[in-house]
């Protein structure tokens, strides 16, 4: 019944509600064995795929446009080889179930996936999915994407990213503290909502992402937990050596000659119906990667995180956590690199830290594209910041903390993190509209319940109409408008700045503000920019009359063009199309100042379809016994045969969550179907 695993023998996987599984396991091992099992009846091809990445082997099945990431993936590899006998126990046993897991589905369903026949999985191509080298190609991407963040800031209303909130005892009705986790990414990012469980071990409510066992971004125990969002601190130096003129590939440092380090790596792939060779040199350093050669000069990054291995282990021990002393204390691991992290427990703590292994820096800030020349080792950086010194919050004046991306300064406006006390390589203070609507929502002295949280979670403004509005239709009135200019306008005047799918006059501004950037390319927008001193009732205004009434003008052309009139309900526009559904969609960019964020592609119809933002939330209250809600937009599984995975698209279309079968009698009353695996 069960094949060659005896592991199969100590799970057992419960189907509740929308198909969420609960995993309860002998063991670690075991448990992370039934994970991958699940994953794989969910998600099949997407679970494997990462573990043949993370070995390195992705061009033999896709050829040679994968050859640089497997050369990369190689050199992650023999890190994740030499190190792998350092983690833990609990590590290794998780790392190694899962590979069984995913080994077992496929020997046991060989004709479902055919391309995978022949492959096998070990601990070490899971473990290889969490450990971070510093290579040339992958330095380069690290600069590059730095670059086109910038760019997007200044062109996109998207504002890829998340929020977060945490509610103290003395914000919430039950007297209980509350977590609220809110990411946003692609709708393809392969969130995979999951309980595992090993008695007196283990018990986790979470996010596992699909084929990446420790690429967890947030969920609980019946004690604390936490949730992510992106800080994009500056973790990496790019320094200047001056070259040897007298010996070839050779550098000088504290006066000494010193060659660069030569490693060839060979990647076997698909060339066809054979396999093929090719080969890459890296050029390296024991500060980091060369990245450049130009004029004398040799161009290394050192990046903070190079080479660590323990991100799972960290995880374990977030996970496995009890009390605020422990889960802090394997943050202290530094493990994980980077993003803010909010947290909640039952002791009635809320905390908040800008998580940043950040170098302690010898030299000013150069931005993105300036190298530092050096010439001796006392001025290349050797120490990361003390966790003590990372910017952080325990239980705070008001009883609440946030983050929506921005920097930690305004993390709660009683008590602002002053940037003069932190290193200049941290961030400048920024409160975009995306923060100051999260903050005119909490910012009180308001108690909640967990469902008045969860629809306070769901508001549906457009902060950016309350702040520039009047000032728009006051420009656009005094330029003597046309008949159908001034219709557009009345309508304008009615909305009520929201992006609620009936809602009418959002579609009319966002295609007007999306025009005025345009024609300001990249000046200033607001009379009244945004300031440190003022950060909530700044901005305000319009800068450029000019730019402002002809946007207007022109977005009211386009949308008669493209829609036949400029009379448009958010939801006639904005869509949420998955599977066979299709659904009127309430919510837009972060950009606009919605905190209820999803982002749109053009459909082939010309309406704007969902392709990510809101995805798999939580919110969750550490009462006795813990109540929790959660939502998975596009559901628990990416085949559209399966009943999950259209199930949950109403419930969020309606602003709505599940309840969260956490304790064994939510478990009973939700359950679905219950085995082993091998046996279904």
């Amino acid at each position: 019944m069960f094949g060659q695993s005896a592991l199969a023998e100590q799970v057992l996987i419960r189907r509740t509600a929308y198909g969420v599984p609960h995993i309860q396991a002998e063991n670690f091992k075991a448990v992370a064995f039934g994970l991958a099992y699940a994953e794989m009846e969910d998600y099949g091809e997407r679970v494997v795929l990462p573990l043949i990445t993370s070995r390195g082997d992705l061009a033999k099945l896709e050829g040679e446009e994968a050859i640089e990431s497997d050369a990369y993936f190689q050199l992650v590899y023999e890190r994740t080889l030499s190190t792998y006998h350092l983690l833990s126990q609990e590590t290794r046993d998780l790392q190694e179930g899962f590979a069984e897991g995913i080994n077992f589905f496929l020997q046991q369903y060989p004709d479902k996936f055919p391309q995978f026949r022949g492959w096998t999985f070990t601990g070490h191509d899971v473990g290889a999915a969490s450990t971070s080298i510093t290579s040339p190609s992958r330095a380069n991407s690290v600069i590059n994407r730095i670059k086109e963040q910038k760019e997007k800031a200044s062109q996109s209303l998207t504002e890829e990213g998340s929020n977060a909130w945490a509610f103290g005892p003395g914000r919430t009705k039950s007297g209980s503290s509350i977590l609220v986790r809110n990411p946003h990414l692609n709708w393809s990012a392969g969130y995979y909502e999951a309980h595992i469980t090993v008695p007196g071990q283990l018990n986790f409510y979470g996010d596992f992402r699909i084929g990446g066992l420790f690429r967890i971004i947030g969920g609980f125990n019946d004690k604390l937990g936490w949730s992510t969002t992106n800080n994009n601190p500056d973790l990496e130096e790019v320094y200047a050596f001056k070259a040897d003129p007298a010996k070839p590939d050779h550098y000088i440092l504290d006066g000494i000659s010193i060659p660069i380090e030569r490693k060839m790596v060979t990647v076997e792939f698909k060339n066809g119906e054979a396999l093929a060779l090719s080969s890459i040199e890296v050029l390296t350093t024991p500060y980091g990667p060369v990245v450049y050669r130009d004029d004398g000069k040799i161009y290394v990054v050192k990046a903070s995180g190079n080479g660590e291995y323990r991100r799972g282990e960290q995880f374990v021990k977030m996970m496995t956590a009890q009390n605020l002393e422990a889960w802090k204390s394997a943050m202290q691991m530094r493990a994980i690199t980077q993003s803010n992290f909010t947290y909640a427990d039952a002791d009635g703590n809320i905390f908040y830290i800008w998580n940043a292994t950040a170098p302690e820096t010898l030299h000013p800030p150069g931005g993105d594209t300036t190298a530092i020349e050096v010439e001796s080792t006392s001025q290349i950086w050797s120490k990361i910041v003390p966790f003590e010194s990372v910017p952080q919050l325990l239980n705070p004046k008001g009883g609440y903390l946030h983050n929506e991306n921005d920097p930690f300064h305004f993390t709660n406006l009683n008590e602002v993190l002053l940037p003069e006390n932190f290193p200049p390589n941290y961030p400048k203070p920024r409160l975009r509209q995306r923060s100051q609507h999260s903050l005119k929502l909490i910012h009180n002295d308001n108690k909640y319940s967990l469902e008045e949280v969860v629809d306070l979670k769901h508001s549906m403004g457009m902060l950016l109409a309350d702040q520039v509005k009047n000032d728009l239709i006051n420009l656009v009135k005094a330029s003597k408008p046309k008949k159908e200019i001034k219709k557009a306008l009345t309508q304008l005047e009615s909305w009520d700045n929201t992006v609620r799918p009936e809602s009418q006059g959002g579609v009319l501004f966002k295609q007007w503000y999306k025009g005025y950037r345009d024609r300001m390319k990249g000046k200033e927008l607001f009379s009244v920019p945004w300031s440190f001193e003022d950060p909530m009732e700044t901005p305000s205004g319009l800068a450029a009359r000019d730019a402002a009434v002809e946007a207007f003008e022109a977005a009211v052309n386009f949308l008669m063009e493209k829609h036949g009139t400029w009379d448009l309900a958010w939801g006639d526009v904005h869509r949420i199309r998955h599977g066979n559904l299709d659904l009127p969609a309430g919510g837009g960019e972060g950009g606009l100042g919605c905190f209820r964020v999803l982002w749109f592609e053009e459909d082939e119809d010309g309406k704007q379809k969902v392709r990510g933002g809101d995805g798999w939330q939580f919110a969750v209250e550490f009462s006795d016994p813990l109540k929790a809600y959660s939502i998975l937009a596009y559901g628990q599984s990416n085949n559209p045969e399966s009943l999950h995975h259209t199930d949950q698209v109403e419930l969020f279309s309606n602003n709505k969550m599940k309840k969260v079968a956490f304790s064994e009698v939510d478990i009973q009353r939700d359950l679905i179907k219950s085995y082993r695996p091998g046996e279904n």
